[in-house]
Order: structure tokens, then sequence, then C-alpha cells
């Protein structure tokens, strides 16, 4: 049970990182960006690894995500 958990949750990180790749909006691949680490974080907690899932879930998917955002704002990209 604990494997198909981890395999699904592999392919939803390729899936997520591909999708984030091929879209249009910067803001739409930063978003996505964001799932990628947040997936990641579920799969650190399933590896027994909660130090390095929290430090993901705040650094990876937290900060990184802001500071592109704030980037993506300051640059006034519109695409």
């Amino acid at each position: 049970m604990i494997v198909f958990l981890i395999l699904i949750l592999f392919m939803m990180i390729v899936v997520i990182a591909l999708s984030a790749i091929l879209q249009e909006k910067l803001v739409d691949s930063i978003v996505l960006f964001m799932g990628v680490g947040l997936v990641s974080v579920v799969l650190f907690f399933i590896f027994q690894a909660p130090d390095v899932a929290l430090t993901e879930a705040v650094i990876g998917a937290g900060i990184s995500s802001v500071i592109f955002l704030m980037a993506l704002k300051h640059l006034g990209v519109q695409k």
C-alpha cells in the first residue's frame, strides 16, 4: 500500500514539473513549482525525514516561491 502511494507521488512530481515547464504564464509555472515542493514534502514525511520535509516546506515551497513572485512583480512581466 505504501509503495503504491510513493509511486503515485513520484508520478505526480513528474507530471507537475512537466506542466510547469510547458506553461505559457510565468505565474502558473511558479505556482506549479510550489506544488512540486509540496508533494516532495509529503514524500519526505513518508521516508521519515521530517527535518528535510520542514526545510523543503519553508525554503523550497515557501520562500523561493515568494521570491520568484516578487521578482516577477518587480519586472512587470505579463507573459
